[in-house]
């Protein structure tokens, strides 16, 4: 390379023929040439960024910044694992498709994920509804819980109907079982002893996540301690029995939907952990039988290099937790899954969507995960369709196929921004994790609402900045696209799945041999620590996912009860604004109406005119957009012609004091309650232009949410 005109060298080294004739550029010149481009402005106000996490991004990173880290000279697969777990990363063996499929009926999943398997899937994440999670049959649940966001499954029959004809040796398959973990995988472990499958073959995880299900829910079914127990003895099951099984689970996703930062979700996921490799401590495991069976479940939002940075700094920081603990190398590697974020997903323009699952795959990818959902673009709207289903998994395939990602190792690594970065990240994450072991750990913490306020906090500011437009959801509260037809909703009839599935409950227990079953409940609630063998065997002779699990909680006391993280999307205030318009159009005919007094030639107003339109349109409003007015009378008469309640006056902050007033004048004198707004907040005229009867200003930085719904009711479009 140092022969080639073009090659580059570290200053004061001997250079090429081309760039030996010009001298190195130094920090201090490029400073000094960026300081007289600003033109007096301070350099951290505009390009020093502050994220949510607390952290100050500089414009221009530099090899002084990242050549001490801990991390920057370290290879993948070696500790602190930074750069990836594995010595090849995914070459030869890239990220598992590990797609969610939301259908209620074990049929209408297995349909589904056979079709899916075929087409570039390669792995089955069986996300379960809310009442398999907490242990309840679908003949002893309300209807509109069952099969929402996910399967229901009561019986090793329902198990059987969702997995027919997949190879369970073949097949990773992830469960999110939450605390039913023992009796799902006495089904699962029931399943494959009918088919003659070793426990040894399978492969993947059974994920118990108490704390997780606390933070989400506000509750557990049963006492924590009792949890824990199971929690125990299936992992101890598994390490013997079936060690390619993940028993433990730690979901960061409720931190991460109520709005978190990557910092919070990094933190609370860590201190999670470190509470069960206590837990399962105190009962008697040994570290490295323990922290190989936990799996980290991440969202990825689409901050991509905060995300990156986010997963790098996750697998350096377990590794130093799990090193604390004793553990070896082995043992300090970290297994992660991740899916695309559910915070920042619209209902509006929801084709952007793809855009933005695109962009949190494509950091999840580069970030090192072993397995990745993305989600459909209409998730947040229905239960995804075929096309919706194919356009996700083929985001998979392009960035394997064409981005060629997996011939790369760790191809983030060595960017000084992103060390930097890891770095800046990991120590936040390290500090507030030792804010909750202070308070005595995870659990500890959720009780004290630790968690639950600082997620608070955070979501809070992301709402004030959406609703000001600083942040941008397009489509939601930037370029909303009023022409959208929205996408058809099939009909769910929560009445016929809960029948459906009660009937056949019904069935299964009738050809199971009743003497039998209560025998092996029996069993199993004498079991004792020999619960998961008497567990399978109550599963095998037809016992139910409720029989099982009421029989392990029997004499048990209430679970705990904390107030949970609150789980939103950003972009919903928005859309309610958007519902609400088209809620008043299909009820009166046509769009609540502002009409825009252009003032001057196009020159003078089409800026603000634009502006304003876009802003206005984000409330659903019809804007109306003529041609410039020369002056207050044409304006006034236009306006009031267009019978439109509320009227925005656009120009220039030079000519609001001679044009507005007499306009405001001529408007309120033949409509006393007609609204009138100015385009823009010319701030030294502002108070007189109030007097003159201006009602409000439309203008960047403006509270845009806030004035949209002041807006629509004063038309009348919400109460």
């Amino acid at each position: 390379m140092a022969n080639e005109p073009y090659a580059t060298q570290p200053a004061g080294e001997e250079t090429g023929p081309l760039f030996g004739d010009f001298p190195a550029p130094t920090y201090e010149a490029w400073r000094k040439a960026i300081d007289k481009a600003l033109k007096g402005a301070p350099f951290d106000k505009k390009l020093v960024t502050r994220t949510y996490e607390g952290i100050d991004l500089q414009p221009l990173y530099r090899l002084e910044d990242c050549k001490d880290l801990p991390q920057f000279d370290t290879l993948p697969g070696f500790a602190p694992f930074a750069r990836a777990a594995e010595l090849l990363g995914y070459v030869g063996n890239p990220w598992d498709v590990c797609q969610e499929l939301p259908y209620g009926a074990p049929e209408a999943f297995n349909q589904a994920l056979r079709a899916d398997l075929e087409r570039g899937q390669n792995a089955v994440n069986l996300v379960l509804d809310r009442p398999t999670r907490l242990g309840v049959d679908a003949d002893q649940s309300e209807a509109d819980a069952i099969g929402q966001g996910g399967v229901s499954i009561s019986s090793l029959a329902d198990l059987e109907q969702a997995l027919a004809g997949i190879d369970l040796e073949q097949t990773p398959l992830f469960i999110q079982a939450s605390t039913t973990a023992v009796p799902m995988a006495a089904l699962l472990l029931a399943l494959a002893k009918q088919r003659g499958v070793a426990p040894a073959k399978l492969r993947g995880c059974i994920g118990m996540d108490p704390l997780g299900a606390l933070a989400r829910e506000g509750s557990l079914p049963r006492p924590l301690e009792r949890i824990y127990d199971s929690m125990a003895r299936l992992t101890a099951w598994t390490g013997v029995n079936a060690p390619g099984l993940q028993t433990i689970a730690v979901q960061s996703q409720p931190y991460h939907d109520g709005g978190g930062t990557v910092v919070q979700e990094l933190a609370f996921a860590l201190a999670t952990a470190v509470d069960y490799l206590r837990a399962m401590q105190a009962r008697g495991l040994e570290v490295n039988a323990v922290a190989p069976r936990l799996r980290f479940n991440c969202s990825i939002g689409s901050n991509f290099f905060m995300e990156v940075a986010g997963l790098r700094a996750a697998r350096m920081l377990w590794a130093k937790i799990v090193a604390a603990f004793d553990g070896d190398a082995q043992a300090q590697k970290m297994s992660i899954h991740a899916r695309s974020s559910a915070w920042n997903k619209t209902a509006l323009d929801p084709y952007v969507n793809m855009l933005r699952a695109t962009v949190e795959a494509f950091a999840g990818v580069v970030g090192g995960v072993d397995s990745l959902h993305i989600a459909p673009f209409d998730e947040v709207i229905r239960t995804p369709d075929e096309f919706s289903r194919r356009i996700a998994r083929n985001v998979h395939t392009i960035l394997r196929e064409e981005c060629n990602i997996p011939r790369t190792i760790d191809p983030a690594g060595g960017s000084w921004y992103v060390e930097w970065l890891t770095d800046a990240v990991a120590r936040k994450a390290w500090s507030l994790l030792q804010q909750v072991e202070q308070q005595g750990g995870m659990y500890k913490s959720l009780q004290a609402g630790l968690p639950q306020t600082q997620v608070a906090e955070v979501a809070a500011q992301r709402a004030a900045n959406l609703a000001r437009r600083r942040d941008v959801f397009v489509g939601a509260n930037m370029y909303a696209n009023l022409k959208e037809k929205p996408l058809e909703v099939a009909p769910v009839d929560a009445q016929a799945l809960q029948q459906e599935r009660t009937a056949a409950l019904a069935r299964q227990r009738a050809a199971a041999d009743s003497g039998k079953r209560q025998a092996a409940l029996e069993a199993l609630a004498k079991a004792g620590a020999g619960i998961i063998d008497a567990a399978i065997q109550a599963a095998g002779n037809g016992a139910t996912l409720g029989e099982i699990a009421r029989t392990l909680r029997a004499g048990d006391s209430a679970g705990p009860e904390v107030y949970p993280v609150c789980i939103q999307r950003g972009a919903v205030p928005f859309e309610r604004l958007r519902e609400a318009a088209e809620s008043y159009a299909a009820r009166t005919g046509s769009r609540a109406k502002i009409f825009l007094a252009n003032m001057g030639p196009l020159s003078q107003h089409k800026g603000r005119a634009d502006f304003a339109r876009g802003f206005l349109e984000v409330g659903g409003f019809e804007v109306i957009d003529p041609d410039g007015f020369a002056d207050a009378d044409a304006a006034a008469q236009a306006a009031l012609a267009a019978e439109a309640p509320i009227v925005v006056i656009c120009s220039t902050d030079s000519t609001y004091p001679e044009l507005a007033p007499p306009l405001v004048k001529k408007l309120k004198a033949a409509r006393p309650d007609i609204t009138v707004l100015v385009a823009g907040y010319p701030a030294a005229q502002v108070e007189a232009l109030k007097a003159a009867g201006v009602d409000n200003f439309v203008y960047l930085g403006a509270n845009c949410h806030e004035l949209l719904l002041n807006l629509q009711k004063k038309t009348g479009v919400v109460s």
